[in-house]
């Protein structure tokens, strides 16, 4: 896999592979959490590692306040739209709430469905110990499972909402137990920066750090949320790259004024 950020042309496809040899490379790996073509274009000619199509989908695109109600279905519609946009990123696409958690043979059958029908590379699930025999079922079949632990949105009820993860000896058994599972990485949310530093040098697979500190082997945000598209308060980790919900609601207005003053369209972008 070409080193060179930045653009798409030429370069050769990111890999599994690629995903396991980054730690020992010292090679920090970006992810970029997306849910349709034009976003999937713009950050695989930008040269992101990983283009992820979260189930949070259900919060940025729909508004509700957690991904529970995210289905299959909806999953898969929108991978198929971000591998339309992909060349040459890596793409991982989210296994909803009771996708995978009633059975291995459950499990494995959504993956598989998953990579049939969208032509994703892997798939993601969440949970740690209990969730091994789900990750050991679909990897037994050559389905690659990029695991997630810390905080796991789809236990949100149990969790008693999105807060910080603090037992650093659960952390580091689910970890453990993820990568035994046969994962090729691991996302990290919303752990203490000493915990996740901890994991990270403990696993021979790269984590993938959201709101877990400097020290993973890469990091993850939502693609509206680096862009500055989703309104209100963000969550400390969030770092907005680009302040584009200010401009872009500028240009909606300039366009409603036009179609009602009239000037909209002109002689130069009307049919003679």
């Amino acid at each position: 896999m070409s080193q060179s950020p930045g653009s798409s042309g030429g370069e050769a496809p990111v890999t599994v592979p690629d995903f396991l040899a980054a730690p020992s490379q010292k090679r920090r790996l970006a992810v970029v959490s997306l849910y349709d073509y034009p976003m999937a274009r713009m950050f695989d000619e930008a040269g992101a590692d990983c283009l992820l199509v979260g189930d949070s989908l259900g919060m940025v695109v729909r508004g509700e306040p957690d991904s529970l109600g995210v289905t299959l279905e909806e999953m898969i519609y929108h991978a198929k739209a971000v591998v339309r946009g992909t060349k040459r990123a890596l793409v991982v696409v989210d296994m909803p709430f009771m996708s995978y958690q009633l059975s291995p043979t459950q499990a494995l059958e959504n993956a598989g469905r998953i990579l049939r029908e969208t032509g994703a590379h892997a798939v993601k699930l969440e949970g740690g110990l209990r969730m091994a025999p789900m990750i050991e079922a679909i990897v037994g079949a050559d389905i690659p499972v990029m695991g997630h632990v810390g905080l796991t949105p789809q236990s949100v009820r149990r969790l008693g909402g999105f807060r910080v993860q603090r037992d650093a000896a659960k952390l580091l058994e689910d970890a453990k137990a993820v990568e035994a599972a046969g994962a090729f990485s691991l996302v990290l949310e919303c752990v203490p920066t000493a915990q996740a530093a901890e994991v990270s040098q403990v696993l021979k697979i790269p984590t993938i750090g959201i709101g877990a500190g400097p020290h993973c082997d890469g990091q993850v945000l939502v693609a509206h949320d680096l862009l500055g598209l989703t309104p209100g308060k963000k969550p400390r980790f969030v770092r907005q790259f680009g302040s584009l919900w200010e401009p872009a609601s500028e240009a909606a207005g300039s366009f409603l004024r036009a179609v009602r003053e009239g000037t909209y369209p002109a002689a130069a972008e009307s049919y003679q």
